[in-house]
């Protein structure tokens, strides 16, 4: 059986075959823990990661002492989030304390606040406007003297949507609020440079730009007085003591190598790919024109389509087509039924944001799958529509027989 086209990039990308060639010799030869200082095997492999440690910050601007590894973005949020407010709290003395987040954020942002507000933490959730948008005036006049912490994600995971970031770091910086950015979508699509955002922690991993699953960092910018983070993670003190335990040696060596072709290769790939992703929705258009896009159509990463299908079930729309791999959202929140909370945040109806299919090719699709794509899809909705009509026509003959 041939594989499904994949247009589900923002999800998981495929390990680009530089980085497995990189990584494969750390997992049959070079297989050492890079905490072992005994022995060459050890050694050879901290200075592996020292070395993609060099190649991670390079993507984003920052120096290596900077970054910290983790297992993915996910652990990164929760290590920023929860740690930059318990540091705080105990700086404080238990004082009270307040943290300023968007309706729209990832699962990873709300969640962790979510379990701060547990605690006994004061959150506030920004509203965003339909294109998925968050207000810097609504973010200042949010912020209170005692807030210690914004997160807002640089680019929507599911709608595609770039944040104003920059401004709400000048915000943050001068209102003295540590600023958090999730930027998991962003870095492997366009130029993130925390010289030109001067944010103050960064999340990302490495599946979302060609790099294994399983490898994730977290920026933490050096500066005076120096960012505070408990760590959330206790064991051997790895890390500089933010994140214990045994290093990823193979995974964090192919983030490197992702980071460093990504560093080559990304304006060419941003071009291609938004080109790709522009195709599909003007044939889309074309084929069904009742369709609708969701996010800001200007200030969007490229590699994504958030498009409505108005009466269509999502669900039942890609069960329609095994031939395509696509999604309703986000993967990290697919095992929880409902409507994306993302799609109902910018005010979609729940009828539909569950007509919503998230399209996101990436740098192995081709011209020639963005094609068989458009097909697919406008042959499903238009068989759908049919076998929906027909559903209805039933429904009501039956309850006039009844």
């Amino acid at each position: 059986m041939a594989h499904p086209i994949y247009l589900d990039n923002q999800a998981a990308t495929r390990v680009d075959p530089r980085v497995l060639d990189a990584m494969l010799p750390w997992l049959t030869e070079l297989y050492g823990n890079a905490a072992s200082r005994s022995h060459s095997y050890g050694l050879t492999a901290a200075a592996a990661v020292n070395i993609a440690r060099g190649q991670v910050a390079d993507l984003i601007g920052a120096n290596p002492d900077e970054i910290v590894f983790t297992s993915g973005a996910t652990e990164s949020v929760n290590l920023a989030i929860k740690g930059a407010v318990e540091a705080a709290y105990q700086r404080s003395g238990g004082g009270s304390l307040h943290v300023v987040t968007a309706a729209t954020e990832h699962r990873a942002v709300l969640d962790s606040c979510k379990r701060l507000e547990q605690a006994g933490i004061s959150v506030t959730i920004l509203p965003v406007d339909k294109k998925g948008r968050v207000s810097v005036k609504g973010l200042a006049a949010a912020l209170q003297p005692d807030t210690v912490l914004a997160s807002i994600m640089w680019a929507n995971n599911e709608i595609g949507t770039i944040a104003p970031v920059a401004e709400i770091a000048a915000l943050c910086n001068e209102q003295g609020v540590l600023f958090h950015s999730d930027a998991t979508q962003a870095v492997g699509v366009l130029p993130v440079d925390v010289n030109e955002v001067p944010v103050d922690l960064l999340s990302f991993s490495a599946h979302k730009m060609y790099g294994p699953p399983g490898a994730g960092a977290l920026y933490v910018r050096h500066r005076t007085p120096p960012i505070q983070i408990a760590a959330q993670i206790d064991g051997g003190g790895h890390e500089r003591g933010l994140r214990s335990g045994s290093l990823n040696v193979p995974g964090i060596v192919g983030f490197g190598k992702a980071a460093e072709i990504c560093i080559a290769e990304r304006a060419a790939d941003a071009w291609r790919i938004g080109e790709m992703r522009n195709a599909l929705v003007a044939g889309l258009r074309e084929a069904l024109p009742g369709i609708t896009e969701n996010g800001d159509l200007t200030r969007r990463v490229p590699h994504n389509a958030s498009i409505t299908f108005p009466g269509m079930q999502a669900d039942r729309v890609m069960r329609a087509m095994p031939g395509l791999a696509v999604s309703s959202g986000a993967a990290c929140s697919s095992a929880q039924p409902g409507p994306s909370h993302v799609l109902r945040a910018i005010g979609l109806a729940a009828a539909d944001a569950s007509a919503t299919i998230r399209f996101s090719p990436g740098r192995f699709t081709t011209d020639e799958d963005i094609a068989a794509a458009i097909r697919i899809i406008a042959d499903t909705i238009r068989t759908q529509s049919h076998v929906e009509q027909q559903d209805a026509h039933e429904g009501t003959r039956s309850y006039s027989h009844s």
